[in-house]
């Protein structure tokens, strides 16, 4: 993509009243002082939602912040858009919960609609879908329960077995890889045992490759980029992605450039509109198969991540970013909850 068509679609915050956010997050900032809250886990995470808050403010948007996902139920006639990184909570497929109080109560938020995001969250339908739309998946079979183990997916190994829902590489480690079924079924009960559903693949070799997209009236392809690892087979597990010590880099697929953007607008005509996104790859690059795993909406946008990566070599920074994905999001959603709040008014009266 050209740096002028790039610059042509990017939209930006306009002049006059900018929409007013209610930004969510684990450890958000918090009044008075807005300063970075202390964290004693894993993971910079509150300096992550400090430095989005903070970009947020710098480009002129009125925002205010909340650490707790029923925050929107008192936001009502003082937020325009619920720009929501409450992606991991105590329950189960935490990444719809937002989105769908948000659609009770008519606020736009920032993302996609409730069943695209439940659609995101589940892997194994995921899998499905990108399969119908023509991307390459490889084999796999899900377990839910210990006593389906009993019966191996119904093709060869390796086998790779990981978490079906949940986000950050949950559940992968390196003992995800195993080449017979005795041994990725006792994998895949310990991660019964921890409380997950169970998603068995047939290992694809090669590299990771994630493919960051924002939204627009067509996807737009910011580049290929590849999440660092130094584990066996190369794979991300989750204390990798947890640390996050090796971090990102620009990726040349050379001539298999274009099938990831194929795919990406494939997927794009099945599910999209989206905010911005993620779509996440296997790539060999000794015989260029690409085999497709999940894509992510509302993924880490921090300014060392996947997405601000690549979209800096278009020369766009953070702030140019998030204001675009502020203004899409406003303008997906300003004609489909028009009807819907005049209603509402409507009912009032």
């Amino acid at each position: 993509m050209a740096k002028l068509r790039l610059d042509d679609v990017l939209r930006r915050p306009g002049t006059g009243a900018l929409a007013r956010i209610l930004f969510l997050a684990p450890y958000a900032p918090e009044a008075p002082d807005y300063a970075c809250r202390a964290f004693a886990g894993d993971g910079g995470y509150p300096a992550y939602y400090h430095r989005v808050f903070e970009t947020l403010t710098k480009l002129g948007y009125p925002v205010r912040t909340a650490s707790r996902a029923d925050a929107p139920l008192q936001a009502a006639g003082a937020t325009d858009l619920v720009f929501s990184l409450m992606n991991r909570m105590e329950m189960a497929n935490p990444e719809v919960f937002v989105p769908a109080l948000c659609e009770f109560l008519h606020l736009p938020h920032v993302g996609a609609t409730p069943n695209i995001r439940a659609l995101a969250e589940d892997k194994w339908l995921t899998k499905k879908v990108a399969e119908a739309s023509g991307l390459p998946v490889a084999p796999g079979a899900r377990y839910d329960t210990p006593a389906a183990l009993a019966v191996p997916p119904p093709f060869a190994g390796p086998y790779f077995v990981k978490n079906r829902f949940g986000a950050a590489s949950e559940g992968v480690s390196d003992a995800s890889i195993q080449d017979d079924w005795a041994g990725a079924a006792r994998v895949a009960a310990d991660l019964m045992a921890r409380g997950m559903a169970v998603l068995v693949e047939r290992f694809a070799p090669g590299i990771d490759v994630t493919v960051p997209v924002l939204g627009g009236a067509e996807p737009l392809v910011l580049g290929l980029v590849h999440p660092r690892s130094d584990r066996a087979g190369a794979i991300v597990t989750e204390e990798l992605k947890r640390d996050d010590p090796l971090g990102y880099a620009l990726f040349d697929a050379g001539d298999a450039e274009a099938a990831f953007h194929a795919d990406a607008r494939a997927l794009w005509g099945a599910a999209g509109p989206m905010d911005y996104l993620r779509l996440d790859y296997r790539f060999d690059a000794e015989t260029g198969r690409r085999t497709f795993l999940e894509f992510n909406i509302c993924c880490h946008i921090g300014r060392s991540g996947a997405i601000c990566l690549a979209a800096g070599q278009w020369g766009l920074s953070q702030a140019d970013v998030l204001g675009h994905v502020v203004e899409f999001s406003l303008a997906r959603q300003r004609r489909r909850l028009q009807p819907r709040e005049t209603e509402a008014i409507r009912c009032a009266q």
